[in-house]
């Protein structure tokens, strides 16, 4: 209400060129006029179809935006093409997927322009909506208190939008009169090795497609099913053994398969003792890092120790122990050396 002569007396002629705007943007005829050829094509008369928007009506008129005026609250600068909304796909990927890298492919359902009709809808006459008069939006007035009204637009429910009408023998017999179909594509998903649980692989461009506007994107959201034997922390790998008490004591040998199929060999010499929640690491063996591959993180094996429970053998099956626990360790000796 700031412009409204009752509240502001030195506005009135800028009043009357916001009323000026807002008639020519309501009558379609009119706009379609300014479209082409701007306040000169109204006054003498002109009668063809152009491409400009409520903005650019505003601004030819009084300088400024419909958005961009004092007090209206909005966007400056120019306009640009809508935009539709991004979708999003997740996608289960194993450890192994992550480490290795992979291409998935993925069957989605969209939206696309109506091949039969080109995205018009139909092939009779469209007429101006009367519901919105053609602007494809609604205006109301909210009174929020004394000298204060809110302005609200709201999408015409009658054309959805449209601004314009389409007689039901005259519809597309394809989409119905609604300019869209829906179609099942193939797409594909590339899975860079070190990529991580949460990460988004972005296909540009391939959302759902509506008539005038620019289609979004489709997002590949990674979701990373549990492993069985590694967890991962960074560019680390973790995995836990269970190794009995003589192992322990005695030393050992393990193979581990590794994410890429590999037979990893870790021995555990005697006399260095492992102790229950102990760990040991293997400098880069842990995973790829995403973008340079080359370089890896490291695997981490933590140690779990059984013991045996009170009064697990007797004296004499003891002492079989305690040979073989000695030719065990002579065995490893002779080994090493």
């Amino acid at each position: 209400m700031e412009f409204h002569p009752d509240k502001n007396p030195e506005a009135g002629d800028h009043f009357k060129e916001i009323s000026y705007a807002y008639e020519i943007l309501s009558d379609k005829q009119k706009r379609e006029v300014y479209d082409k050829y701007g306040l000169k094509g109204i006054q003498e008369g002109a009668h063809e179809h152009g491409g400009m928007g409520p903005d650019d009506i505003f601004s030819q008129i009084f300088g400024g935006g419909l958005f961009g005026m004092p007090g209206m609250g909005g966007m400056r600068g120019g306009r640009r093409r809508a935009r539709g909304e991004d979708t999003v796909h997740p996608l289960k990927v194993s450890l192994e997927d992550l480490y290795n890298g992979k291409t998935s492919k993925l069957q989605i359902h969209k939206s696309v322009i109506c091949k039969s009709c080109d995205g018009r809808g139909g092939t009779g006459q469209v007429q101006s909506c009367r519901g919105c008069r053609g602007c494809g939006r609604k205006v109301s007035f909210r009174q929020l208190g004394p000298g204060m009204t809110q302005q609200i637009q709201s999408i015409c429910p009658d054309c959805s939008g449209e601004g314009e009408v389409m007689a039901e023998k005259d519809r597309c017999q394809v989409c119905r009169g609604k300019k869209i179909t829906k179609e099942s594509k193939v797409i594909e998903a590339h899975v860079d090795k070190g990529m991580r649980d949460g990460q988004k692989i972005t296909l540009r461009g391939e959302g759902d497609q509506m008539p005038g506007i620019e289609p979004g994107d489709v997002i590949i959201l990674l979701q990373t099913k549990p492993h069985d034997k590694f967890q991962r922390s960074g560019d680390d790998l973790v995995m836990t053994h269970t190794i009995s008490i003589t192992e322990a004591l005695c030393g050992f040998v393990l193979v581990v398969k590794h994410l890429d199929g590999r037979e990893l060999l870790v021995r555990q010499p005697a006399g260095e003792v492992i102790k229950p929640g102990d760990l040991k690491g293997i400098k880069e063996e842990g995973m790829p890092q995403y973008k340079n591959p080359f370089e890896k993180g490291n695997l981490y094996i933590k140690f779990d120790v059984t013991f045996p429970s009170n009064n697990f053998a007797d004296e004499d099956k003891l002492k079989v122990i305690l040979f073989h626990f000695k030719m065990h360790i002579q065995s490893l000796v002779c080994t090493q050396v």
